[in-house]
């Protein structure tokens, strides 16, 4: 769980950019997006293999013959 605490001389502002860069480095939104919905085991595996084709495909594309 992200933490910060008021420094001496800091401002609101600076505290709430201090503590988005914090949530951020837990990646803490990521998870939360991720688990928002429930993702069977066999599902995440599809999801997964799809992605790396597409990665693949990306991929030769770029390297292409030229």
């Amino acid at each position: 769980m992200a933490h910060v605490e008021l420094q001496s001389g800091e401002s609101q502002e600076q505290l709430l950019k201090r503590f988005r860069k914090q949530v951020a480095k837990d990646g803490i939104l990521s998870t939360v997006r991720r688990k928002r919905w429930y993702v069977s085991k066999s599902e995440l595996r599809r999801i997964q293999k799809k992605k790396a084709i597409r990665r693949a495909r990306r991929k030769q594309r770029k390297s292409g013959p030229f």
